[in-house]
């Protein structure tokens, strides 16, 4: 390739970028000079936990003898969750938002217990099942609008109630839960509403596990699986769609 065709080659490309950047009539261009606003959101997520494990245990045997066990729990995998809710956003000023969104979070967690004690690995498992009602508080910090887009980034505060677990499992979370969350969307302005993908990250500020469980456990030989951890961090990673 010449000068001259580089030349041109980049001349044609500022021309579309220029182009790309022209103003366009903008739908809905009041939307966002309302003092409050209501919507609805769905979305998918995924959980996850953060484990400590203990290490080797000591144990006392029923029969007066003592034996030590090697215990590592973690999630094998991620599943899909399902998340809904309403939301409603204060407008504090042209580019600050304040945002409450309740919204349930549906999903699960697949936990492996490995019990390398023998040479032999067994393995155990615990289907988690997780339902969290959520009331998220956010604030958003937006860009200028452009066109019909306007880019932003979120942090917030989310206390949570945990609607799940049983007694007979190994391992249980505790009914509260706060997280911390961080995160970045975009709002989109179509002719009859606005749209907003968001995709953020929520981790938990305390921890998650439920350590006086064991003492309701019946079963005596699961008390090896549910000491394995001393420590559990709830994490999800969350894409929402909110619709006003």
């Amino acid at each position: 390739m010449n000068i001259k065709a580089f030349i041109i080659s980049i001349a044609f490309g500022c021309s579309i970028l220029a182009n790309g950047q022209e103003r366009i009539v903008q739908n809905r261009p009041y939307a966002d000079l309302r003092p409050f606003h209501l919507g609805i959101s769905i979305g998918t997520h995924v959980q996850d936990l953060e484990l400590m494990n203990v290490g080797p245990q000591t144990i006392n045997n029923a029969d007066g003898t003592v034996t030590r066990q090697l215990i590592t729990t973690d999630q094998s995998r991620w599943d899909m969750g399902f998340n809904v809710g309403v939301y409603g956003e204060f407008r504090i000023n042209e580019f600050l938002q304040m945002r409450i969104a309740p919204t349930m979070y549906f999903g699960s967690r697949h936990i492996v217990f490995h019990n390398s004690t023998t040479e032999t690995v067994t393995e155990n498992q615990q289907d988690m099942k997780t339902v969290y009602i959520c009331a998220p508080i956010d604030l958003i910090f937006a860009a200028p609008r452009f066109n019909n887009h306007r880019p932003y980034i979120l942090g917030g505060i989310t206390p949570a109630i945990n609607l799940s677990g049983k007694d007979k499992d190994y391992i249980k979370l505790k009914k509260y839960d706060t997280f911390a969350e961080i995160g970045l969307g975009c709002d989109f302005y179509l002719p009859f509403f606005k749209v907003r993908p968001e995709l953020k990250f929520m981790y938990s500020l305390m921890n998650s596990l439920d350590k006086d469980h064991i003492k309701r456990i019946e079963d005596k030989s699961m008390l090896p699986y549910s000491n394995s951890i001393s420590e559990a961090h709830s994490k999800m990673i969350v894409l929402t769609f909110y619709f006003e």
